[in-house]
């Protein structure tokens, strides 16, 4: 039955015909609303008071929930946001984005790396991050592609259809859709980051946004750069580097190597069997290491998912040998992901999050079935480098020199192929007076090395990772001087 016919019965009464036309009023008005306050009264519904576990103190501005990218087949992703802790009318938007292909920017980023809230151990609850990447600005953390942490789908067919086409199509809805709830960042300075297979998302999401802001009639979006973090940029480059990496790091032998240089061609997508096998060489060395940061203790602890990147399984052996060694690392716990799976599986948490509101999934903080169905079908990230660093965006790639799954080596032969002319020689950068790492300065990027930090440079190096994205999104100079 229509609306109008509802609200006018017949009937002679004054005040039935008053009420009426108010009733009339309050909706046409609640119809007519502007945009921004639609988007003011979405995002309150998001608002995330205090989480299970939460210090009292000091106070976080957070925000989480779902954003529809695509209403036809009932697909949403996941968000945890949170406001700059001083000033957040003032500075930035940034937009984080883990890898794997399937590893949650919740679980990695957010409450393991550069959030303001970290789970603690065994996923008891939350710490505040004294290095939170909040400081410098309004921090945006996205659980994506479909299928990854929270996010979902109803059609189950576009699971099928992942690649980085499909997610970078996704995010840039997500973004429209989220600027739609929070309109009071429209047109604020904008930025992306993000690591590992992030150096595939963030790049070609920027490309994306770029693209649309040339198109009038699109929602533009104040881009003005990205950063990323020991990224997957190029097969041929990163494959090369790996190897390198674990020969010149003594993880495997000269004749491990030489067999390697003998039998592999990098340049070609399918590597031969001998090449696999010599490959499958260097990668059994790393059983008893973490590849992502060779110098730091393995977890030891049981894992219900998949590793930092998802591609290798961290095994189970003695506890107490484990927690000896952990003791030699002062501030790493290999066993993070451990942690954060346990936490965000809490029904309470995940009540107080908006989160699973099915109540059926299991979330993980890597997804092997995202890993395995993803379709990889682009090998090299450089050609949109060099369109957007011609675009005048300001690019930063930064990798920690102890990560042996994406090395400082191959990154170091995808900047060199770029073959931008040398601004600044490579030199030390330091933090406290000492080298924090190593820093070389092209005309439309930079390169940065953390000393001693892993794949995931934010946990490993917390303060360096601080100091590198206030330098990054000031447009500075890292410091050279002691």
């Amino acid at each position: 039955m229509p609306l109008s016919r509802r609200l006018h019965p017949r009937s002679s009464s004054s005040k039935r015909q008053q009420l009426t036309v108010a009733i009339l009023l309050l909706f046409f008005q609640t119809l007519c609303c502007n945009a921004e306050a639609v988007g003011y009264s979405g995002q309150e519904g998001d608002r995330v008071r205090l989480l299970p576990g939460q210090p009292a103190s000091p106070p976080v501005s957070q925000f989480a929930g779902y954003v529809t990218v695509n209403e036809r087949n009932g697909r949403a992703l996941f968000y945890w946001f949170f406001e700059a802790q001083t000033s957040p009318e003032k500075k930035p938007l940034l937009l984080w984005l883990n890898g794997g292909p399937g590893c949650s920017s919740v679980g990695y980023g957010a409450a393991s790396e550069l959030g303001p809230l970290r789970v603690t151990s065994h996923g008891a609850g939350l710490e505040f991050n004294k290095f939170a990447w909040n400081r410098e600005a309004n921090l945006l953390f996205l659980e994506s592609p479909v299928g990854v942490g929270f996010s979902y789908t109803n059609t189950f067919s576009d699971l099928a259809k992942l690649d980085d086409t499909f997610v970078a199509e996704d995010a840039y809805n997500f973004l429209v859709n989220w600027f739609k709830r929070f309109p009071q960042f429209k047109g604020r300075e904008f930025y992306i980051s993000g690591e590992s297979y992030a150096g595939h998302y963030v790049p070609q999401l920027a490309e994306l946004v770029y693209d649309r802001n040339k198109d009038k009639a699109s929602t533009y979006i104040n881009l003005k750069g990205f950063m990323v973090g020991n990224p997957l940029t190029d097969d041929y480059y990163d494959s090369k580097g790996l190897a390198e990496y674990a020969w010149s790091h003594s993880v495997v032998s000269d004749e491990v190597y030489e067999r390697i240089k003998k039998v592999c061609d990098f340049r070609i997508s399918n590597w031969t069997d001998d090449c696999d096998k010599a490959m499958t060489t260097v990668f059994s060395q790393y059983h008893e290491i973490d590849i992502y940061n060779i110098y730091a203790p393995r977890c030891n602890l049981p894992q219900s998912s998949a590793a930092v990147a998802g591609d290798q399984e961290l095994a189970v052996n003695d506890q107490e040998h484990f927690r000896r060694r952990i003791r030699m690392f002062s501030g790493y716990d290999a066993c993070y992901s451990s942690y954060a799976e346990k936490y965000f599986n809490k029904a309470d948490v995940q009540r107080a999050f908006h989160a699973n509101v099915s109540g059926t999934r299991k979330w993980q903080v890597c997804s092997d079935s995202i890993l395995r169905s993803y379709n990889f079908s682009v090998l090299s990230i450089l050609p949109i480098y060099s369109k957007l660093i011609k675009a005048g965006l300001r690019v930063w790639l930064y990798s920690g020199d102890a990560d042996g799954r994406v090395p400082v080596i191959g990154s170091r032969y995808c900047v060199e192929a770029l073959g931008l002319p040398i601004k600044t020689q490579w030199q030390p950068w330091y933090l406290n007076k000492q080298v924090a790492g190593r820093f070389v300065e092209y005309h439309g990027m930079t390169m940065v090395t953390i000393r001693g930090a892993g794949h995931l440079v934010p946990l490993n190096k917390p303060a360096e990772g601080l100091a590198l994205i206030d330098t990054f999104l000031r447009g500075k100079q890292l410091p050279s001087q002691r």
